[in-house]
């Protein structure tokens, strides 16, 4: 199958180049390792990974923090961040320059053995939780992630709760995220908040504070498990049928550099699955005194990007329009 190349489609709306405004989010991606496997993974994460991040780029990380002062936030993904030896240690120096801190958190990892107090950490550390929940439904979540998923989640949200996180005026911020179970794009991300907050209310007593819809990319576990299904080329398909430029503006690879477990940097975490460079010249965290050199910058596209803008869009943050 031969799609129209992203740029090409950038081109014919007037939307060509894209480039890098000013660098807002540092997202760091510190370990492949994870106590999951879920099917829509573009990571690949499961038990079995190993990859992370050494002390001395996690070090690093946190210089460069310093001497960005337009980064506002830091956004730790992976994997399970919290597996990380040095979670910890980033979320704690990133609270101590004034960051906000983001954990990008699967909720059953709080109680992997060793994590008996992270909850409470990332209480303690006003850190904001955007927690994978894809459905209210045992069967549809489990279908996704493994069996006995569901439950935990459900008493890790109770827990997550208990602490302050998701009530209506508090500032323990607890955001869930859902993306489809197969090949479609999400549903209209505010009503699906709406029946997300009444079903889990009234069914488990959880309150939360936003739901984010995020379109899955057709790259690594994912794109292996439509293959297997003979649903891929479809989905491409999908996507491309469905580009909105009116998502090109808000795409989030403009106010995001992404970091790898050895200090590699990309766009965005779909490139950095795909070993897709910075189109500029930087390659690693070693390579800039400052991430605010990478505002202007090319972005790096390929045919994944489609996913992105597709619909009302998809970022880390939920639609885009």
């Amino acid at each position: 199958m031969t799609l129209p190349n992203f740029d090409h489609t950038l081109r014919r709306e007037g939307r060509f180049p894209l480039a890098r405004e000013a660098v807002t989010t540092l997202q760091v991606n510190s370990t492949r390792r994870c106590n999951l496997a879920c099917h829509h993974c573009h990571v690949e994460s499961s038990p079995k990974r190993s990859e992370a991040m050494d002390h001395r780029t996690s070090e690093r990380v946190l210089e460069l923090l310093r001497r960005s002062p337009a980064i506002e936030t830091l956004d730790l993904t992976g994997g399970a961040p919290e597996l990380h030896e040095h979670f910890r240690y980033l979320v704690s120096g990133a609270r101590e320059c004034g960051r906000a801190v983001i954990d990008r958190c699967n909720l059953t990892v709080l109680y992997e053995p060793g994590q008996e107090g992270t909850a409470q950490f990332l209480a303690d550390h006003g850190v904001a939780v955007v927690a994978s929940l894809p459905c209210y439904t045992k069967e549809n979540v489990e279908a996704q992630r493994g069996r006995n998923v569901f439950d935990k989640s459900i008493e890790a949200l109770r827990w997550l709760n208990r602490l302050g996180y998701g009530q209506p005026e508090s500032s323990l911020v607890l955001d869930l995220v859902y993306n489809p179970l197969g090949a479609s794009l999400p549903p209209q991300q505010a009503e699906l908040e709406q029946t997300y907050r009444r079903e889990l209310l009234e069914l488990f007593g959880i309150e939360f504070h936003r739901l984010y819809a995020i379109t899955n990319m057709p790259i690594k576990r994912f794109a292996d498990l439509l293959v297997r299904r003979g649903e891929y080329e479809a989905y491409l398909s999908l996507l491309v049928n469905h580009f909105n430029s009116a998502n090109v503006s808000q795409l989030m690879c403009r106010a995001l550099v992404s970091v790898g477990y050895d200090g590699s940097l990309y766009d965005c975490d779909f490139n950095q699955m795909l070993e897709l460079p910075l189109a500029g010249s930087h390659r690693t965290i070693w390579e800039v005194e400052s991430l605010d050199k990478l505002d202007g910058d090319p972005i790096a596209t390929g045919a994944h990007c489609y996913g992105c803008t597709a619909g009302s869009g998809s970022s880390c943050g939920g639609v885009l329009v």
